[in-house]
């Protein structure tokens, strides 16, 4: 009998233990007593609202995939790259044919050009072409009556302005010159250290053969920039690529018609090699002696 009565005999602490759990056990009691447990009705998701939402919601991921895509910004297309015309859609052999029209010192003027000159395919072309962004002195030439050559007299030496020393303001008056081609005459002039004779002027990208006499008359070239020259029979690909105008693949081609001739005779053999047109032989005799 003790012993019965000896499990219903509790301390302080036990007591406490035994009035929480009987305060939780009711507070459990009436949440299940005022919260409704059964299953929700079907998600309608036929609903306008619903229907707004996905709507709005489809429209803010595609604005997200958007502005993930790179942008393209308008480009001329005589500078497009391996890279460049790979990423647009362009085959290597189209982007050969580029390449090779360009190392000829030819330009593309027009979307027709690029067109003959790449035989791109006509889905690509549509889709690249509006990003097509030529010079202004091709998109918008400016009507020849406006150019009063009348009054035009050939200039002697003495009467000319030194093109070394020419400002963007003096370039400017001349017709077919805007700021822009002033700019690339003076940049050319800065990379190559000041010109040395009049025809480097036609390494400049835009200007015209056209447009380069109306400069010559007006300017020449007064304090040449002095060039020490590279034997040719010496030189290395590297260091024939360092002269103005003249690509890596020309200077190795130079550099392996020397290595299978043993030696180079004369600069005029130079001709001989494809890429060299007479014009651009004649800037390599700036820059080269044969010794």
């Amino acid at each position: 009998m003790n012993n019965f009565k000896s499990h219903f005999l509790f301390d302080s602490h036990q007591r406490s233990g035994i009035f929480f759990l009987v305060l939780l056990i009711i507070g459990l009691s009436s949440v299940s007593f005022f919260v409704d447990f059964s299953e929700p009705s079907e998600f309608d998701i036929s609903s306008e609202e619903i229907k707004a939402l996905t709507q709005e919601l489809d429209s803010l991921h595609e604005e997200k995939l958007k502005k993930k895509k790179p942008k393209v910004f308008p480009f001329n297309p005589n500078f497009i790259t391996d890279y460049k015309g790979y990423m647009l859609g362009m085959s290597s052999e189209e982007i050969d044919r580029l390449l090779k029209y360009r190392d000829k010192n030819q330009w593309i003027n027009s979307v027709s050009d690029f067109k003959k000159v790449t035989k791109v395919s006509d889905s690509v072309l549509n889709k690249i072409s509006p990003l097509f962004k030529f010079p202004a002195w091709v998109t918008n030439p400016k009507s020849k009556k406006s150019f009063k050559n009348n009054g035009l007299k050939k200039k002697s030496f003495h009467q000319k302005i030194d093109l070394n020393l020419a400002t963007l303001t003096q370039l400017q008056e001349i017709y077919g010159i805007g700021k822009a081609l002033a700019n690339r005459i003076v940049s050319y002039r800065n990379k190559i250290n000041g010109y040395t004779v009049d025809a480097q002027l036609y390494q400049v990208y835009g200007l015209s053969n056209e447009v380069v006499s109306r400069v010559l008359n007006e300017f020449t070239v007064k304090t040449p920039n002095e060039i020490i020259k590279i034997n040719v029979n010496n030189a290395s690909a590297s260091d024939i690529a360092t002269i103005p105008g003249i690509s890596f693949d020309i200077a190795k081609n130079i550099w392996e018609f020397r290595i299978l001739n043993e030696q180079i005779r004369s600069i005029e053999e130079l001709n001989k090699i494809e890429g060299i047109t007479k014009r651009k032989l004649e800037l390599i005799k700036l820059y080269l002696l044969v010794e």
